[in-house]
C-alpha cells in the first residue's frame, strides 16, 4: 500500500466516523460544510482528494480537529497541546486575547478558554442556549462580571458563576487581568 493510499483512508475513515458520531447524513454535512453532497461521499469513499480548504469547511462542520484529522483514532494516554499551538481569538472584545483550552468536540458542551485582558480590556457576550452557564476564576488581576442585571467584582482566586443565556460581560478594573471561563451548556 502506498503512503498515499494510507493516508486517503485514514481520512476517509475519519471523517465517516465523524459524520456518523454525530448522526449527520451526507446531506446534512452537505449543507452544514458547503461541500457538495457527491464530494463529501467521494471523499469518505477515498476517491477524492479534497484541497485544505474543503477539509477546513468539512471538519467545522462536523467540529473535528483539523490538526489530528489524519492520526486517527485517539491513543490512551496524555494529549499534549503546547502553548504556542493553541488557537488563539485575538480582537473579539477591546483589549482581550483568548486562548481556547478545550478540544474542537467539546464545542457547545463545555468550553475552556483562557482569557487576557489589556488595561481596560473587555468581552460583551450576546445570551448562550437556553440555561448556559460560565464559571470565571481570576488568576491575576482584578475583573467585573454583569449577567444581566447583577453585577460583582472579582479579584485573584475567586470565582463567578453566572447565567450566560442573557447578556453578560467581563471586564479588567485597574489593570490588565487574567482568568480561565468555562462555559457549559445544559
Amino acid at each position: 500500500m502506498t503512503p498515499r493510499s494510507e493516508i486517503h483512508d485514514r481520512l476517509a475513515a475519519s471523517l465517516r466516523e465523524a459524520r456518523k458520531t454525530r448522526g449527520l447524513s451526507l446531506d446534512a454535512v452537505a449543507r452544514l460544510s458547503g461541500v457538495s453532497r457527491s464530494m463529501v461521499s467521494q471523499i469518505e469513499r477515498g476517491e477524492s482528494s479534497p484541497t485544505v480548504a474543503t477539509l477546513w469547511n468539512l471538519t467545522q462542520a462536523l467540529q473535528v480537529d483539523f490538526a489530528g484529522l489524519l492520526e486517527g483514532r485517539p491513543r490512551p494516554g496524555i494529549e499534549i497541546v503546547r502553548a504556542e499551538a493553541a488557537p488563539i481569538i485575538a480582537g473579539r472584545g477591546h483589549g482581550l486575547i483568548i486562548r481556547i483550552l478545550s478540544p474542537a468536540e467539546a464545542v457547545g458542551e463545555h468550553e475552556v478558554y483562557d482569557l487576557s485582558f489589556g488595561v481596560g480590556g473587555g468581552l460583551v457576550s450576546d445570551p448562550h442556549s437556553p440555561g448556559c452557564r460560565e464559571s470565571l476564576t481570576v488568576i491575576s488581576g482584578n475583573l467585573r462580571v454583569i449577567s444581566g442585571e447583577e453585577e460583582s467584582r472579582l479579584g485573584p482566586g475567586d470565582t463567578a458563576r453566572y447565567p450566560a443565556d442573557r447578556n453578560h460581560e467581563i471586564h479588567a478594573m485597574d489593570g490588565a487581568a487574567r482568568a480561565i471561563l468555562i462555559v457549559q451548556d445544559s
